[in-house]
């Protein structure tokens, strides 16, 4: 974590001098999850597990989600810049049965924080700019599991590193403002604890389409 936050003032002291424009950028939309297993062992006890978990989004559901992102374009095309995204992930019914959970979910959510590489193409459809863009982070969810044994896990746990795929088009509405679409892919692994010596192991993948609003200065 420290390596981290050491490696993202490094790229921000390194950008932000030289930048010719600074991007900051929020979005909502629409995200959703591929199934993926979760292994470990069950509090209090309960033994070893390994199933198969179709993880729901819901992302118009409170707390919804979201993200936000810096970008420091140091020429027309190339940027650098650090990324948020509030992902959620909740257990389907058949999953929690089968374990003996009442509630095992991702959901304030499943934070994914990442340093970018961002690559645009200014110029090419008027006012309309393409983008690609790569980053490398980790995940630090809030983890909220009920189990029928008692135990009650409630809080954020770093659980692993963290990588991100974006693609996009902007719109410029002014010298200040832009609107964008994108699609956006994120990867985490993931191990954690449940309260009572209970354990996990999952990998996350969400697909999320996103709009949103940059400002320019």
């Amino acid at each position: 974590m420290r390596r981290l936050i050491l490696s993202l003032g490094i790229l921000i002291g390194l950008a932000a001098p030289a930048a010719a424009e600074m991007e900051l950028s929020i979005y909502t939309g629409w995200q959703t999850l591929p199934h993926s297993r979760i292994s470990g062992d069950l509090p209090n006890g309960g033994g070893s597990y390994d199933q198969l978990v179709g993880w729901e989004g819901k992302p118009f559901v409170m707390p919804p989600y979201y993200g936000a992102r810096a970008t420091w374009w140091r020429s027309e095309s190339l940027g650098f810049g650090v990324e948020y995204t509030h992902t959620k992930a909740y257990a389907d019914d058949g999953t929690l049965k089968a374990l003996g959970f009442s509630q095992l979910e991702f959901t304030d959510g499943h934070n994914v924080l990442t340093a970018n590489v961002m690559r645009r193409w200014k110029n090419q459809w008027g006012q309309f700019t393409p983008y690609v863009g790569g980053g490398l982070g980790i995940a630090f969810p809030h983890v909220d599991a009920d189990h029928a044994s008692g135990s009650r896990t409630y809080g954020f746990q770093l659980t692993g590193p963290a990588m991100r795929l974006t693609a996009g088009t902007s719109y410029q509405i002014n010298d200040r403002f832009s609107v964008f679409g994108e699609y956006q892919f994120t990867y985490s692994v993931n191990e954690g604890t449940f309260e009572n010596g209970g354990t996990f192991k999952t990998d996350i993948k969400t697909n999320a389409l996103n709009v949103g609003l940059s400002m320019h200065f």
